[in-house]
């Protein structure tokens, strides 16, 4: 298996006129490619290492180095190793080449970087908005270092591009972007053929917020407090992966005892969102009486968290350098009696469920995304995993103490909604097991270390393997200030997939297929 200097060699060895090489142990290569040799690059670390372009950054950098900067963070296949490939994008020549047409999630970040900093990916197939709707005017870009104040923005009435299917017998039904329950707004465009869906686009960023942005204008000192309020229901996944960030760039080691902390942190908000899911998949057959007794365990969960951290989605338990609380011997015991007794419920609610032909009817066989498509979408998390997908950022990229407590990672092949469940089940009767392994073996010793001044220029990311999949935060510096943040959640990754997954189904099967998923909202649309 490669090591971080072995990849480093190989890369001196090539012909791609690389600058600035350098190693940053134990898993992370940062190298700087020319423009003109992005896509030599980029085909050539997926060739000799299995990597694949997981993030992309735009930076507005000119001010320092008259250019933007991008940045290419490759994830290697199979080992615990991260490329970092960076490229100047001058001033005055804003093209940069695209890599669409070799991955498709890299189109997704080429338009995001087109709409907010104006950047033009060449040869890129589908230049279409994604960020910005189509009322924000055409040379508006808002992440620019010298964005004016957002204008007074005008709807002409131009809607969006969405793709027509035309043929006979082929209807159009639009759904949202206001729906009837209360929930976020995204707009749903079927083609269908009777009551077959051959074709769905959305529209989604209703709610772009410019968190980005926000980042911006407060120290890195508050940048937990913006970073846990993303998604709410990821609040310890994604300040998490802020803090870790941090770290990566202050080279601080966290205490033993936080490390394990966090674990436990990580896996009560995995816990109780898995449980809810299950339910609310359950819903979608028509078995609501397991969405009630799901929400009531649910329920037990989340005062167990207030009770804990003094928040029921367990917001301000985390700092750079550690947590911020700790646990006493009567709190462990607590977190004992109240997770046994949510799982012991659960598997009675499982296996009522499992038993029920109509509930096991309406999940084999729906909403089907083969491993094929997930892997050339980059489909993440639990939905990766129930297309045969064999990764988890907690085994793969170990963080916290999760290599001190090997667990099993739940995988299946048949791609539907029932594998989807599945994956959730037998996940949270693995977060159980996770949380009183922590209480079990805790150590002794400090729940936080201190941060040290950053220098200058600094910048890192953090990976955490949330309860939806991985999320990354890239960060960089000068001093106590952020200058740039970027956030991805892995809704952006799997949002696509559900065009997929849909496909030759009928019609009222999509809010089942829809919630086996269960993307947000709120953290795509940042």
């Amino acid at each position: 298996m490669p090591d971080v200097n072995g990849v480093a060699r190989q890369l001196r060895a090539t012909t791609l006129k690389l600058t600035d090489l350098q190693t940053r142990p134990p898993r992370e290569v940062r190298v700087g490619v020319e423009r003109d040799m992005l896509i030599p690059f980029a085909e050539y670390v997926r060739d000799r290492f299995g990597a694949r372009p997981e993030l992309i950054v735009a930076e507005d950098t000119r001010a320092a180095r008259r250019a933007f900067t991008l940045r290419y963070l490759f994830e290697l296949d199979g080992v615990d190793l991260f490329i970092v490939a960076s490229a100047g994008i001058p001033e005055n020549d804003r093209r940069f080449p695209s890599l669409a047409t070799r991955w498709y999630l890299a189109g997704r970040f080429e338009r995001e970087i087109h709409d907010l900093f104006g950047l033009m990916p060449t040869g890129h197939p589908d230049l279409r908005r994604l960020p910005l709707h189509q009322f924000w005017p055409a040379a508006y870009h808002p992440l620019l270092k010298d964005a004016p104040s957002p204008p007074v923005f005008t709807d002409d009435g131009t809607p969006f591009p969405f793709r027509r299917v035309e043929g006979e017998g082929i209807h159009e039904i639009t759904v949202g972007p206001v729906h009837a329950g209360i929930i976020e707004p995204g707009h749903f465009r079927f083609s269908v053929e009777g009551e077959t869906i051959v074709n769905l686009e959305t529209r989604l960023y209703f709610v772009h917020k410019g968190i980005e942005r926000l980042f911006e204008t407060i120290p890195f000192t508050r940048g937990v407090k913006l970073a846990e309020r993303i998604s709410g229901d990821s609040s310890v996944a994604q300040a998490l992966a802020f803090c870790q960030a941090l770290e990566s760039a202050a080279e601080v080691q966290i205490p033993p005892r936080a490390a394990y902390l966090r674990v436990m942190l990580l896996e009560l908000e995995r816990l109780y969102n898995h449980i809810a899911d299950v339910g609310a998949i359950c819903t979608d057959t028509g078995f609501a009486i397991a969405n009630a007794h799901a929400m009531r365990i649910r329920e037990d969960l989340l005062r167990l968290n207030a009770r804990l951290a003094g928040h029921r989605l367990l917001r301000g338990t985390l700092v750079a350098g550690g947590v911020t609380c700790d646990v006493t011997a009567a709190q462990m015991a607590d977190v004992r009696e109240t997770v046994r007794r949510a799982v012991n419920d659960f598997d009675e609610i499982v296996a009522i469920a499992l038993d029920n032909s109509l509930v096991l009817d309406r999940l084999h066989g729906t909403g089907r995304l083969s491993k094929q498509t997930a892997c050339e979408l980059q489909v993440v998390g639990p939905a990766a995993r129930a297309s045969g997908i064999d990764r988890d950022a907690r085994r793969d990229h170990p963080f916290a103490a999760y290599a001190d407590l090997p667990f099993r990672v739940s995988v299946y092949g048949d791609g539907d909604v029932w594998a989807r469940l599945m994956v959730r089940v037998e996940e949270a009767r693995e977060a159980a097991d996770l949380i009183m392994r922590v209480l079990n073996g805790l150590p002794d010793g400090l729940i936080s270390a201190p941060l040290p001044a950053l220098p200058v220029d600094w910048s890192g990311f953090g990976l955490v393997e949330g309860w939806r999949g991985p999320i990354w935060h890239w960060l960089v510096g000068e001093g106590d200030r952020l200058m740039r943040v970027k956030v991805k959640d892995p809704s952006f990754a799997n949002w696509p997939a559900l065009h997929y997954a849909i496909l030759k189904n009928i019609v009222p099967d999509f809010p089942l297929i829809n919630k086996s998923f269960n993307l947000s909202y709120a953290g795509n649309d940042l």
